[in-house]
């Protein structure tokens, strides 16, 4: 069996928040951990974070839309654990969502993902093993208002891990869903920016009332290593769930959608969003 230090653990979108937060953990448990980013920028910062954190941890340059690039890369570090962690926030109503910025989303979110699935079990396999992490959010289980195509990619990102999860159980790899609730990391920035696009929509009243939610929720948001404890367990338990809620908001969300009668969450949404 090998050590944990001869494991290669690469975790994508490592550049800030929960991404910075996982590679960090995962060098503190002992793997070689390797975050992706998207810049040499990126790359300094992460390798400053480890620095201070007192950690060793190495840095890929990649965009995980890029086909070419992916295979590269996880030919070169056969990776035994992979944290599928990129992508980005977005705000809009279905409604004013077009094709391109829906395909974009679904390719950042759903299909890079699956992607360096694909090219990572070969390796996964020839090992012995390995852990698969997908990074959801409880945005997986509903969909709040304005939150449509987001949450669309994080379902669809729930049933390719729960099917995946079947298919490679005999080649003693794991796959396990994270799914965050609302945590201080930049996507919130993004989110916001979207918000302010598009201020002058028929839906403006309700961007502007849900930028204001996420504003009074942010001094209370937890903190990004709270996730990261959660992968690194994930990563090293031998046994992980299938699934891990992380914060109160989460739990809460996800009792609220199987108790609660769609009609009375509707009214709810309707009446907080004056939609």
């Amino acid at each position: 069996m090998t050590s944990r230090a001869e494991r290669t653990v690469l975790v994508t979108g490592a550049n800030s928040g929960i991404g910075r937060a996982t590679v960090l953990e995962a060098a503190r448990r002992g793997f070689h951990a390797v975050g992706s980013v998207r810049s040499g920028e990126k790359a300094a910062d992460v390798k400053a974070a480890a620095a201070e954190a007192g950690v060793a941890v190495d840095t890929v340059i990649l965009d995980v839309t890029d086909e070419d690039g992916c295979a590269e890369v996880i030919g070169r570090l056969r990776p035994w654990g992979l944290v599928n962690n990129a992508g980005y926030g977005t705000v809009g109503a279905v409604e004013e969502v077009d094709d391109d910025e829906a395909r974009r989303l679904l390719e950042t979110m759903v299909v890079a993902p699956a992607r360096l699935c694909r090219l990572a079990l070969p390796h996964m396999r020839e090992a012995g093993g390995g852990r698969i992490v997908n990074m959801s959010s409880i945005l997986g289980r509903t969909a709040p208002p304005l939150t449509g195509w987001y949450a669309a990619a994080k379902h669809a990102l729930e049933a390719l891990s729960d099917a995946l999860r079947v298919e490679v159980a005999s080649a003693g790899v794991r796959v396990v869903l994270v799914e965050p609730g609302g945590f201080r990391t930049g996507i919130w920035d993004e989110v916001d920016r979207d918000t302010a696009r598009r201020a002058d929509s028929p839906y403006g009243r309700a961007y502007r009332r849900s930028a204001l939610g996420l504003r009074l929720a942010g001094p209370v948001m937890g903190d990004p290593r709270m996730v990261a404890m959660v992968v690194g367990h994930a990563l090293t338990t031998p046994r992980p769930l299938g699934r891990y809620l992380v914060g109160v908001d989460a739990v809460t969300m996800s009792l609220a959608q199987r108790l609660t009668p769609a009609v009375v969450r509707d009214r709810v949404s309707r009446l907080g969003l004056g939609l």
